[in-house]
């Protein structure tokens, strides 16, 4: 059985919804104590009134792309906050469909930095051994099966998923000795509030029939994120897990 205390502090990011806040609430009901990420309080607190243990989980409202290069800093002001961190789950980005001829540059830079270069500032932060605990230190981020699949009409979401994926196996070849592991979870099509909002669904009409199981749900993803966040996969790491239900 998987289980941690509240002397494990995990970051999450991305909290307020969806595979986040799913991630974020399973962590704390096994014991965990989260620090919890998002721009929208009001989304936020909302999670946090749904968790088993609140006093252990705390809330930081913060725009992640306000000041990528200063992220590192920010990360070193939490743990001053809150303590060495045990590991995190960087579950924040964005999703768009846009075929080439109508995408804009500004569209695609902005993707890169919520969906890439956020995230990675974010860990480089995490990554310094003042910030983490050290070895057992364990580091998720949520990719996309988009990065593999490269449909039409998925070019800037595909192309931030898939370098995404390759930044963080790079880092954890560069942690690997200090006993630090780092994978990624790429999902296909998950029931968050993002990929059900009326213009994502009419987007994924016909496609359920792909899946012999159905779409997945959000604890598909989290429950995953935990596994891998755990000491029951302490000699896993560089890995990209795809959440499918056998679609690739």
């Amino acid at each position: 059985m998987i289980s941690f205390n509240k002397e494990q502090i995990y970051i999450v990011t991305g909290a307020s919804s969806g595979i986040g806040e799913g991630t974020a609430l399973l962590l704390n009901e096994l014991g965990a104590t989260v620090v919890g990420i998002a721009r929208n309080e009001e989304r936020l607190k909302a999670m946090r009134a749904k968790s088993k243990y609140p006093e252990n989980m705390h809330l930081e409202i913060k725009d992640l792309t306000d000041d990528i290069e200063g992220l590192p800093k920010y990360v070193k002001e939490l743990k001053n906050k809150y303590g060495k961190f045990s590991g995190m789950a960087y579950c924040a980005g964005i999703s768009d469909v846009k075929p080439l001829q109508l995408l804009e540059y500004t569209e695609v830079d902005y993707m890169f930095k919520v969906n890439c270069f956020a995230p990675v500032f974010f860990c480089k932060g995490l990554l310094d051994r003042r910030n983490n605990i050290g070895k057992g230190t364990s580091v998720v981020a949520i990719s996309s099966i988009v990065s593999k699949l490269n449909d039409k009409g998925m070019l800037a979401y595909s192309s931030t998923k898939a370098a995404l994926t390759a930044a963080y196996r790079c880092m954890a070849a560069e942690v690997a000795q200090s006993g630090i592991r780092i994978n990624t979870v790429s999902p296909s099509d998950i029931k968050t509030p993002m990929t059900m909002c009326f213009e994502a669904q009419s987007l994924r009409e016909g496609r359920e029939e792909k899946y012999p199981l159905g779409f997945g749900e959000i604890d598909d993803v989290a429950n995953f994120a935990v596994f891998l966040l755990s000491d029951k996969t302490k000699w896993i790491t560089r890995q990209d897990y795809i959440i499918d239900c056998g679609l690739v």
